[in-house]
């Protein structure tokens, strides 16, 4: 069964070392996360994935890495300074704040409607430069990466010899403070991005947009996002961006959040170079742009065919590295059986889930609409027995559901159990995204030689570079097995007493659980042709 509910999503990652919450041990910071051993991995996979097809297997493209600390007047004249504001509202019963445009007049911590009329709050973090603290020495903390790519378009050009249409790609963090910054890793405080500006002849830009939707939709589905799973939502013009001509969001359909978005597409006319050049009325813009007094340069391309200077329209594909991270944990996600649990078994847990209903109609500590969500939850559960058991916790989890405790504590050891024996959790992350490709695995940890092998293996498969290998002894097979499909790693290899006779190893496919024999001698280069 697929994650029903981004709960599963968050224990996985806390308990496997995919995603901790940040500053843990003092309470954490609202807003910010920390990537463990596993998550730091399948970040790097996915931002190389995405620099690999858009930087290295194109000729149209360049890279850069800009600062992010900025010169203030980059902010002023790209419009952040103005218009990078979300409506703020405060409720007067409880104290907690709130975007207006989130909440539809009411508070979602106490459902009070007695809220303060909405103001504007912008979101750039300001910082302090130098060691003097006054109004002249402070900048922000970035709140893209973009316009790192236009204040350096000239220096790229210069330098490269490019010829329009090109681009320029950057991955790098970004900051915006939320007012409430939620769900998980997809509405945070600090951020990465990976963000192109295609640079156009004025005219093309409609065209070069549709390529890049196209473009971007294979590269989601590249990385395991099925086409079904994405929609394409054309933003009405009302909705457009101070700077956008138009913008296509892609949206993919999370657990529990539903359709949101994963990048956008927006094509951004001339406004970014306009923005940042001197003379501008010499330029013929077709944006509307604050005037320029600061800049030195003219961000413009000769065209060798027109004979003249334009300033070429803008595509820019940006999408979110911690949206798209969550994106594959939650697409890979999957609790199913590997044998059929015995009928009193289910009968106990059957036994136990009406135990703790019925526990919960008599609880005298939740009223009617506290209940109502946690009884409905369990009848799903009791209308399909067989997959029920890894849905337990989630039952257990709900607001409320712990003041069920002796019931609670009863389902939840007999859930466990069944959970435990006849189910697992895989996360089929496409080979190449995974953090670990291949786990080497001794069947007896207590042989020198199977050992000995065994660690041999893991250092000739690591060591040409190509995937993170490890060696693991902590367990039996089988809970090693189920260990590495939680963590997404599509192989497993097995030494044992055979491995000492031929030379041939057991390797274990994650998603089929089917197994095959290899030879040790061929072993790497079966792994990385399976891989890619």
């Amino acid at each position: 069964m697929p994650a029903q509910s981004l709960e599963q999503i968050i224990s996985l990652s806390k308990r496997r070392g995919f995603i901790f919450a940040g500053s843990e041990i003092y309470g954490g910071l609202q807003g910010t996360y920390d990537y463990g051993p596993l998550g730091v991995e399948l970040k790097h996979n996915f931002k190389a994935a995405w620099w690999r097809a858009n930087v290295y297997e194109r000729d149209d493209m360049e890279g850069l890495d800009a600062a992010i600390l900025m010169n203030r007047r980059v902010w002023q004249y790209s419009g952040h300074e103005q218009t990078f504001v979300d409506p703020l509202v405060d409720c007067r019963e409880c104290r907690s704040r709130w975007r207006a445009d989130h909440i539809e007049g009411k508070c979602p911590n106490c459902g009070s409607t007695n809220l303060t009329e909405p103001r504007p709050f912008n979101m750039m973090f300001r910082t302090q430069v130098g060691p003097v603290a006054d109004e002249d020495s402070y900048a922000y903390l970035r709140p893209e990466t973009a316009q790192g790519i236009f204040v350096n378009f000239k220096n790229v050009l210069d330098t490269t010899s490019r010829k329009l249409p090109f681009g320029i790609a950057q991955i790098g963090r970004a900051f915006r403070n939320e007012i409430n910054p939620r769900n998980f890793i997809f509405r945070v405080r600090e951020f990465e991005q990976m963000e192109i500006e295609y640079f156009v002849r004025p005219g093309e830009e409609d065209a070069w947009h549709e390529r890049w939707l196209a473009a971007r939709l294979g590269w989601w589905e590249s990385v395991g996002l099925p086409r079904e799973k994405l929609d394409v939502y054309t933003v009405p013009k009302a909705e457009l961006a101070h700077y956008s001509k138009a913008t296509y969001d892609l949206m993919y359909n999370y657990p529990s959040l539903g359709w949101q978005e994963i990048e956008g597409i927006a094509s951004r006319s001339d406004y970014d170079l306009g923005s940042h050049s001197r003379q501008q009325e010499t330029l013929g813009l077709t944006a509307q742009v604050m005037e320029n007094h600061d800049s030195v340069e003219k961000l413009t391309y000769f065209d060798q065919e027109l004979k003249r200077h334009v300033v070429p329209f803008v595509i820019e594909p940006s999408a979110g590295v911690d949206r798209g991270v969550l994106a594959l944990l939650c697409e890979g996600y999957n609790e199913e059986p590997v044998k059929e649990a015995p009928a009193e078994k289910l009968a106990g847990l059957e036994a136990s889930l009406n135990a703790f209903v019925k526990s919960l109609g008599k609880s005298e500590r939740l009223d009617d609409a506290q209940k109502a969500p946690i009884r409905a939850h369990a009848e799903e559960l009791l209308a399909d027995l067989e997959g029920a058991a890894p849905q337990v916790p989630l039952l257990l989890g709900m607001p409320g559901a712990e003041q069920i405790s002796e019931a609670g504590r009863k389902l939840r050891g007999q859930a466990e159990a069944i959970s435990d024996e006849f189910f697992r959790t895989v996360l089929r992350l496409k080979p190449a995204m995974a953090p670990i490709k291949v786990a080497i695995l001794p069947l007896k940890k207590n042989k020198p030689e199977i050992v000995e092998l065994a660690r041999s293996i893991r250092q000739n498969v690591q060591g040409r570079g190509r995937m993170r290998a490890v060696y693991d002894d902590t367990a039996g097979i089988g809970k090693l097995y189920r260990r590495q499909d939680e963590i997404g790693t599509p192989f497993c290899v097995t030494v044992d007493f055979q491995s000492l006779e031929d030379g041939t190893v057991t390797v274990r496919d994650r998603d089929s659980m089917a197994q095959e024999r290899v030879h040790n001698a061929e072993l790497a280069a079966y792994l990385e042709e399976a891989i890619g």
